[in-house]
């Protein structure tokens, strides 16, 4: 399985439509069948720092759901809305 942590940091003005965006494309995006998991995050402290933990069944998984419309759709929408450009790391899994 490939693991991947996306941190997001949203302007404060856009937290809601992100939300929004953001639910709408793992709706869609968990249905996937190379999709395991798709979570979205909200940091309590600060409602403008989003996490999104995504597990792929293979890394094959991971680019098919780049070339999907919906995550098209979401990362031209989202876009304008972060104060930085997105955090990406990658892990495999060691337990369970």
């Amino acid at each position: 399985m490939l693991i991947v942590h996306i941190l997001v940091h949203v302007k404060a003005e856009h937290i809601d439509a992100f939300r929004a965006a953001s639910i709408e494309n793992a709706s869609k995006s968990i249905r996937e069948p190379g999709i395991e998991r798709f979570e979205i995050l909200q940091e309590p402290g600060d409602p403008s720092r989003f996490k999104f933990i995504e597990v792929y069944r293979t890394p094959e998984g991971a680019a098919a759901h780049k070339e999907t419309d919906h995550y098209k759709k979401w990362r031209d929408t989202v876009e304008p809305m972060m104060a930085e450009p997105r955090a990406r790391t990658q892990y495999t899994q060691v337990f369970p």
